[in-house]
């Protein structure tokens, strides 16, 4: 089998990143894992015969054994940056592979906000950033409030016992497996709605006007996951936003930089 990279996909900087190693003749496999993320990448990787989509999980202790299987030179990282789990496994995998790593990394959204021990707060936009989704879990922080939470539907679990304390609504996926968890979690169907991002700014606008929203839950997911929107809006509506930083990773290698990731896998494949 002819060497290829390894693109983890199922963002939507992965499907840059994906059409540009095509334009640029590199052999790769994005994995995605549902097909409703392989949609993401359309019909633009059909012409590309270097270009092939797996879709399904890679178990992570079965990750050494697939790098070799699919005759992979290295690695590049484009995952969603809450995933630390696929992230930590890739490197193991890598490390015990003896092959190349590279994170890509969407970029943060810059502030002009200081550090604090518990949060930053940024006061002029509403923003307030927690290290932790349980710095939220407070009466101080929910009791009483309408609070809009995107935050995907694995985090939804967290709120259950918040459910009678306040009034919750949750924005999520629009997959039976996201619906499932949110109505495990004790949302009813009136506070929920099922949208694919990336969402525009009116739209977003209007679902906090219509719920009455007093709060929204975010995370630290970048102007890719549309958190510069939710900060412009946090601040014309005054309300506040609260966003969960992005887990730390140690990442052997990270850009932020296409035309880095492109040669990144060109040297690897061509040196």
């Amino acid at each position: 089998m002819t060497a290829q990279i390894w693109l983890i996909g199922g963002t939507q900087e992965s499907a840059v990143l994906a059409i540009a190693l095509a334009q640029a003749a590199i052999p790769f496999v994005v994995t995605v894992t549902t097909d409703a993320a392989k949609a993401m990448y359309g019909k633009a990787l059909e012409q590309f015969s270097q270009a092939k989509i797996h879709v399904g999980p890679i178990p992570l202790d079965s990750m050494a054994t697939w790098l070799n299987r699919q005759s992979i030179a290295g690695v590049i990282d484009a995952s969603h940056p809450f995933a630390t789990a696929v992230s930590a496994g890739a490197i193991a995998a890598t490390i015990q592979t003896q092959l190349p790593y590279l994170r890509f990394e969407r970029s943060v959204v810059q502030s002009s906000v200081s550090s604090e021990a518990e949060h930053v707060t940024c006061s002029a936009s509403n923003v307030t950033l927690v290290p932790q989704l349980e710095t939220l879990l407070t009466p101080g922080q929910l009791v009483g409030q309408r609070v809009l939470l995107v935050l995907g539907y694995r985090m939804l679990h967290h709120f259950q016992p918040w459910q009678e304390q306040g009034t919750l609504f949750a924005r999520i996926l629009p997959s039976q497996t996201a619906l499932e968890a949110a109505f495990q979690a004790g949302f009813t169907s009136d506070r929920l709605i099922a949208l694919r991002p990336p969402i525009s700014p009116d739209l977003e606008r209007s679902l906090w006007q219509q719920w009455g929203i007093t709060k929204v839950i975010a995370k630290c997911s970048g102007k890719a996951g549309g958190e510069n929107t939710k900060r412009a809006i946090a601040a014309t509506l005054g309300i506040p936003l609260c966003l969960i930083q992005r887990p730390t990773l140690d990442y052997p290698a990270q850009t932020h930089d296409v035309a880095e990731a492109i040669a990144f896998a060109q040297q690897l494949l061509w040196p």
